[in-house]
């Protein structure tokens, strides 16, 4: 009967415990997604990015008109053309889609790794400025990823506004 009590009371003192230290647990929420489209550092890195990559995208462009063209003349002109030129505008359109194929694969896969490259210092920049932020108000837990979240401990417009001022 002793060991029961025993068990009881330590029990009713973890809840206790529990209680107390949940009612001071200080938790705020970061949405990443948000900082990753608003934040001053990642608006920079998508118009570095934009002007990285606007001579390849152009030549892509101009790739893509060239075959719409010498489509357009194959279907318009095909019937009326000798064999042989037929033949050859063939070829040549086969040709200029191999190619366009290929270079819009490797523009999109060049794009993807320098995006990544620049949205993980982004990533790392928000993460020292939530530290800095969760430190100086003493949260006890930030969270990057939730399902739900209550608006009173979203705290991603002081991470907007502290790397807007950076």
């Amino acid at each position: 009967m002793n060991k029961l009590l025993a068990i009881l009371v330590a029990g009713w003192m973890m809840q206790t415990a529990v209680g107390v230290s949940a009612a001071e647990l200080r938790v705020g929420f970061v949405n990443t997604d948000r900082v990753f489209r608003e934040a001053g550092p990642a608006i920079k890195a998508q118009k570095k990015l934009e002007k990285e990559f606007a001579a390849r995208d152009q030549e892509l462009q101009k790739m893509a008109r060239q075959a719409k063209d010498l489509q357009t003349f194959l279907e318009k002109e095909g019937m009326t053309s000798t064999e042989s030129e037929r033949r050859n505008k063939e070829r040549e359109l086969a040709n200029l889609n191999r190619d366009f194929q290929r270079s819009q694969r490797e523009f999109r896969e060049d794009l993807n790794l320098r995006r990544n490259e620049e949205l993980a210092l982004v990533h790392d920049r928000a993460k020292k400025t939530i530290v800095e932020i969760a430190e100086r108000e003493k949260f006890d837990l930030v969270l990057e990823d939730a399902v739900y979240f209550s608006s009173k401990i979203d705290i991603t417009d002081k991470v907007l506004k502290a790397l807007a001022d950076k």
